[in-house]
């Protein structure tokens, strides 16, 4: 299985991070922005930058879609996980597209309200998970893991 871990850097990166009993012995690659916390976290790892800023940035959404077209045609991931922010977007609906499963995960300071790119995603795919039993309130056919932290 190859895992495509999509998101922007800083807390959405380091709740991918955390997932490393999941995505640590499968073929993987990352996407995020190109920043000091991305560099030194993804040091080994095979990563894509990504065009930022992304939220209500219509000039980036365009370019990453772009980009996502062009990433997921060659790397052709079977799974797709994200937890925001609007970077996933467009990866996840072209990787819909290419026939990837998708796993979104809401972010864990929303409690009660829905992010936009939850909102966005939710429609599509495969799997939602949430944090809060509070979400399960914004987001019906979400499954709550509880904490990653």
């Amino acid at each position: 299985m190859k895992v495509c871990l999509v998101g922007s850097s800083g807390g959405h990166l380091t709740h991918l991070y955390m997932l490393k009993p999941f995505w640590q012995d499968k073929e993987r690659f990352w996407v995020t922005f190109d920043k000091q916390d991305a560099q030194s976290l993804l040091k080994d790892e095979k990563m894509y930058s990504c065009y930022y800023p992304t939220n209500r940035n219509i000039k980036n959404l365009i370019k990453n879609t772009f980009l996502a077209w062009k990433i997921l045609r060659k790397e052709k991931p079977d799974l797709i996980i994200s937890s925001g922010a609007a970077v996933a977007v467009p990866f996840f609906y072209l990787g819909k597209l290419f026939g990837a499963k998708l796993i979104y995960i809401e972010v864990f300071d929303r409690i009660d309200k829905s992010t936009m790119t939850g909102k966005m995603v939710y429609p599509i795919v495969d799997k939602f998970i949430v944090q809060w039993n509070e979400q399960l309130k914004v987001y019906p056919k979400a499954v709550n893991f509880g904490s990653i932290f």
